[in-house]
């Protein structure tokens, strides 16, 4: 079995225990089955969190610099070593900004920015996740990168403190680096408080189901996405003799086709993404039972 299931991970949840839970739940109805997850979320936060099953884990990496889309609170008036509402309190400050002066400077955060992530995060160092190393003490520096957001908005003040903001960006932004740098502009601190995330690529709250009812359902078959509904490539069909030719690893310069990445099928039946490249098709990624 092959194919997505949108869970909407609860808060104060880490995306590796939503993992686990969903997995023993798969594994109660179908046997075993590897489940993984795109897009890692703070356990603080909330929202949809995709997970492949089988060979569709491999189709993630065509989909992990898809837009996604969040919505935010920063809370001013102080900062943490995690730069959100769990870590421990760095300083603090009496200078919270109007939301007249937050909108002034968003703009500043839109397009293609340099941002370095929080050293509470999953990024990678040598082979350890930051937020290992900063638990343990280890004094470490990170690089920044480049990362692009689409659209920074305050849409509402929630109270004196507190604003919320509805953010469209690329994978690899971190929304509490985004925190840290707006209160930076602003000559104060800030920290995140909530972060929900309402989107990421294809999957979104209006086909995902919540984690209270995906471990209640009895048959969560209605819940999986078909491997091949979360991209948007071109199809290309493969006759018989084609299909046995590069099961045979047999690539033939035959494809009418423009250069770039395919749905490739058998049939009626998905075998995965190919692409082709002066008229051979070749499979990327295999995403079938054999």
């Amino acid at each position: 079995m092959n194919g997505f299931i949108n869970i909407i991970k609860p808060a104060n949840m880490s995306s590796a225990l939503a993992v686990m839970l969903v997995k023993k739940k798969i594994r109660a109805q179908f046997g075993k089955q590897s489940v993984g997850h795109m897009g890692t979320l703070d356990p603080m936060a909330e929202g949809v969190l995709p997970m492949g099953i089988n060979q569709a884990n491999r189709l993630f990496n065509y989909l992990l610099d898809k837009e996604k889309t969040y919505l935010a609170e920063f809370t001013f008036g102080y900062e943490t070593d995690t730069i959100d509402i769990t870590g421990e309190t760095l300083s603090t400050t009496d200078n919270i900004p109007l939301k007249s002066q937050i909108d002034e400077v968003l703009h500043e955060f839109i397009g293609e920015i340099e941002q370095i992530p929080p050293k509470y995060s999953a990024k990678n160092i040598d082979g350890k996740r930051g937020y290992e190393l900063a638990r343990s003490g280890v004094e470490f520096e990170l690089k920044p990168s480049i990362v692009t957001v689409i659209d920074f908005k305050c849409v509402r003040q929630v109270n004196e403190k507190t604003f919320e903001f509805l953010i469209k960006c690329k994978g690899g932004t971190y929304i509490r680096s985004l925190c840290r740098d707006l209160a930076d502009k602003l000559s104060t601190k800030a920290v995140m408080s909530a972060l929900n995330r309402l989107s990421a690529g294809v999957f979104s709250q209006e086909n995902a189901v919540t984690y209270e009812d995906f471990a209640k359902a009895e048959d969560i078959s209605k819940y999986i996405i078909k491997a091949d509904a979360v991209i948007n490539f071109d199809k290309i069909i493969l006759t018989e003799n084609q299909a046995k030719k590069i099961l045979n690893g047999v690539f033939d310069s035959e494809y009418e086709y423009s250069d770039g990445l395919y749905r490739v099928y058998n049939g009626d039946v998905f075998w995965g993404v190919g692409e082709v490249s002066e008229k051979t098709l070749k499979i990327k990624s295999y995403v079938r039972d054999l």
